[in-house]
């Protein structure tokens, strides 16, 4: 528990004890469970946490309650991670009303069926005055869920951003955010970039000093990193320019040819080259590279006239999840019949945006020295391809620079968008008028 600004709480919880996200997801570094409190005229909790915490996060409730009792309890998002204790919630705070849209309490009813509780159904652009802080409503349908919404306090300027900008693992581990956020992203979200792109359009409109969400850090410095990463991953477009390689191989000969490619790729001076062995990788860091990079190679087996299963599974993934805009070579191995090439392009045909080099790699068994010289071409082709050009919209977030009051007595800084009229220095005792306003 601590705060997000001076009437804002932070109130969720880590967990350790897991080892697989939504049942699929490896998270060896965990996973946190985001909640806030408003400490406002109308005090609002936002958010649950997963089930096993409940006692926790009542603990953090009630320490900043101090006795007192909230008013609303504003639902973002119905996921059972965040969700599943608002009715023991409510056997606490009985009088509290539930805010969320028509779709959160349609979901509500089906999750905790025959359920008494109060509500207030907001549409969006509403908004639920508290006090001091408004909250409007912004909604972001498929963000993952149909009735998932964002909410915007605009005194504090906090976006609430329900599962977007979201990451895996826990707040009390020290990990770069872009690379568990992207694996998070393409793997829970990244159907979705239609949607997304909507939701951020609108959110962006809003001038945001920080960003809330389920899961990961609270955002509060270089916006615009984050903002454009998101904007990137939902428009499809390469981050990063490079080869990944996915293969399977049975008794090792298409991971010979896997590997002979990277090093022609690396001789013809390509700095990123990525290779992946699909049957003992985490599937989702697998699909967090493909959607990554812009050149990407499938090399596997023919397997009962059709492909390996670990391919079949990793394509099948992608493609569900609108796989599109690369630059795609392949490599296909088989002993009496060569099908893999053929299923593996069957498998990506409704795939948007894709350029596909001349050069394929067919061995039988082993490599002979025709397909030593076609893996050497495919690498020149793939370093003179590009993929198709798609445009990409700026989002525009303008940092807004931090605000802060500095005792001219002793230095004291207090960080804050306005000074209390009566504020006094917690370390020489001067009142207000002897803070300077300063910006950064």
């Amino acid at each position: 528990m601590y705060k997000v600004s001076n009437d804002i709480y932070y109130i969720g919880v880590n967990d350790h004890d897991i080892d697989l996200f939504e049942s699929q997801y490896v998270v060896e570094n965990g996973m946190s469970y985001n909640s806030y409190l408003i400490d406002d005229d109308f005090i609002a909790i936002l958010d649950s946490v997963d089930e096993k915490f409940f006692d926790e996060w009542m603990d953090n409730i009630l320490k900043v309650l101090n006795g007192r009792k909230p008013t609303f309890f504003v639902i973002h998002h119905m996921e059972f991670d965040h969700a599943a204790n608002i009715m023991r919630f409510l056997e606490v705070f009985k009088d509290t009303i539930l805010v969320g849209n028509a779709k959160t309490f349609k979901m509500f009813d089906q999750f905790f069926r025959n359920a008494n509780y109060k509500k207030l159904v907001v549409n969006e652009n509403d908004t639920l005055n508290l006090g001091h802080h408004n909250l409007s409503f912004i909604f972001a349908p498929m963000v993952h869920w149909i009735e998932v919404m964002f909410s915007y306090d605009e005194l504090d300027k906090v976006l609430f951003s329900a599962d977007a900008f979201g990451k895996f693992g826990a707040l009390d581990v020290d990990e770069e955010w872009a690379c568990e956020a992207r694996r998070y992203y393409f793997n829970i979200v990244g159907k979705y970039g239609i949607q997304v792109q909507s939701a951020l359009k609108k959110a962006m409109k809003k001038d945001i000093a920080t960003i809330c969400p389920l899961h990961g850090p609270i955002l509060n410095e270089n916006l615009k990193y984050y903002i454009d990463l998101y904007n990137t991953w939902s428009s499809y477009v390469a981050e990063t320019s490079g080869v990944a390689i996915f293969y399977t191989s049975v008794y090792g000969h298409t991971k010979q040819a896997a590997l002979l490619l990277e090093k022609k790729l690396k001789e013809l001076h390509v700095d990123k080259v990525v290779v992946t062995d699909l049957a003992r990788c985490d599937m989702a860091e697998a699909i967090e590279d493909a959607f990554r990079y812009n050149k990407i190679v499938f090399a596997t087996t023919t397997y009962n006239a059709s492909i390996f299963p670990f391919m079949n599974e990793f394509i099948n993934h992608l493609v569900e999840n609108n796989f599109q805009n690369k630059v795609v070579a392949f490599i296909e191995n088989g002993s009496w019949a060569l099908n893999a090439y053929k299923v593996m392009k069957e498998k990506l045909a409704n795939c948007k945006d894709m350029t596909y080099i001349d050069e394929v790699v067919h061995i039988t068994s082993s490599l002979s020295q025709e397909n030593l010289e076609s893996i050497a071409t495919v690498a020149k082709q793939l370093v003179n391809s590009t993929e198709k050009k798609v445009v990409v919209e700026e989002i525009k977030h303008e940092e807004k620079k931090k605000v802060k009051y500095v005792c001219s007595v002793c230095g004291y800084v207090y960080e804050g968008e306005e000074l209390p009229e009566d504020f006094h220095c917690p370390l020489c005792n001067k009142p207000a008028e002897y803070f300077k306003k300063v910006q950064e």
